[in-house]
């Protein structure tokens, strides 16, 4: 229980951090798509630990593995599977941590729960894990890019105290892809290479948030009352490891206004329904409204750091404690591939549902905006 996500387009991870391996299973992928291990491994690299100096230096090539599903660079619309060999665990670092429970981990709750825990890593826990995530969201991307125009880009807009000035409208994944922290602003991403590098050196950590802007998304998606689109959009999220808030357009901003400065009118735009200002963050009433999504996800500092801390091991007798081995000091340029993977994976999912709706009438019919009689 709790593997998998989606209803038509469902996926299921499965893997420890020093395993012999991560993966997933896809099922409800359309068939007829093209798909390549290329096409996968371009969003595991983006992902993949000791990619830059302010990255975890785990060396892993993070190599994804098409085992089934596919033929002839097709999907056959049966389940497609991918492996990712773990190729650098040093499973010695974390013996000590075997008799103890490290602050702010889940190494207590796992045991809680199960009564075992893997200390190798954290397990399952371990953001490993999310390997098998980016892998599904490639093949998710594809789709939505390739066959409905659905664009999603993440990026970088705070680390700690340093805020970046991004405009949602307008920033492309080019831009956010050309500095290693995924800030799309230069100015600002100096600044926060300079505060990872910081707490790096202190042997601490930052926390930050990742923006998110999704163009293209047609109108109609999400499912009343419990499906809502921004409710699985933000249990995906929320799901990955490290997060601790998401918001959708303003956000919580939207406490300080009044509904008459809050409320988005409608309007005609090009023979088109439309709004004049997107402050809801193109979901109202749980459904997407044909505007730009736009969400921001907060990530805490990550919780292995160098500094010295109080716990207590497996007897309650308290010890002291200092990380060791390869750990990010921030998450969040890793986290950009991550979070653009997760939304992905619902957009398509609640893609898919829609065939069902409105008598059955074909994706491509439901999805044609209103256009406005003369």
């Amino acid at each position: 229980m709790g593997d998998s996500l989606g209803r038509l387009f469902r996926i299921t991870t499965w893997g420890e951090s020093h395993g012999g391996g991560v993966g997933v299973v896809v099922d409800g992928c359309p068939a007829g798509l093209e798909l390549s291990e290329a096409d996968i491994q371009a969003e595991l690299d983006r992902r993949r630990p000791g990619q830059s100096p302010i990255t975890t230096q785990r060396k892993e090539s993070d190599a994804a593995h098409i085992l089934s599903g596919v033929f002839e660079g097709r999907t056959l619309g049966t389940a497609i599977s991918i492996l990712v060999w773990n190729e650098d665990a040093r499973s010695e670092a974390y013996a000590e941590m075997k008799e103890l429970y490290r602050p702010s981990h889940a190494d207590y709750t796992y045991e809680a729960k199960y009564g075992v825990r893997n200390w190798q890593g954290g397990g399952r826990s371990s953001a490993r894990e999310t390997v098998g995530r980016v892998a599904a969201g490639a093949v998710a991307r594809k789709l939505l890019q390739s066959r409905f125009g659905v664009v999603t880009v993440a990026y970088v807009s705070r680390v700690h105290e340093v805020a970046a000035q991004v405009d949602p409208s307008t920033v492309t994944q080019e831009a956010v892809e050309a500095s290693m922290v995924r800030c799309p602003d230069p100015a600002a991403a100096e600044r926060m290479i300079e505060r990872i590098e910081q707490a790096r050196k202190a042997g601490d950590s930052v926390g930050g948030v990742i923006g998110v802007v999704v163009r293209g998304c047609p109108p109609g998606l999400g499912e009343p009352v419990f499906d809502k689109l921004n409710a699985d959009l933000a249990k995906a999220v929320m799901s990955l490891p490290a997060t601790r808030g998401v918001e959708f357009g303003l956000g919580f901003e939207a406490v300080r206004l009044t509904g008459s400065q809050h409320n988005d009118a409608f309007i005609a735009r090009e023979g088109r329904i439309a709004t004049a200002t997107n402050r809801s963050g193109g979901i109202q009433g749980g459904i997407s409204n044909g505007e730009d999504i736009l969400m921001r996800v907060a990530f805490k500092p990550t919780a292995t750091i160098a500094t010295p801390q109080e716990t207590v091991d497996r007897e309650g007798r308290a010890v002291t404690f200092r990380g060791r081995g390869r750990h990010d000091p921030c998450v969040l340029p890793r986290a950009v591939p991550m979070v653009e993977a997760m939304v992905n994976l619902v957009l398509l999912d609640h893609l898919l549902r829609a065939t069902t709706r409105r008598d059955g009438a074909h994706l491509n019919a439901f999805f044609e905006p209103r256009i406005i009689r003369p």
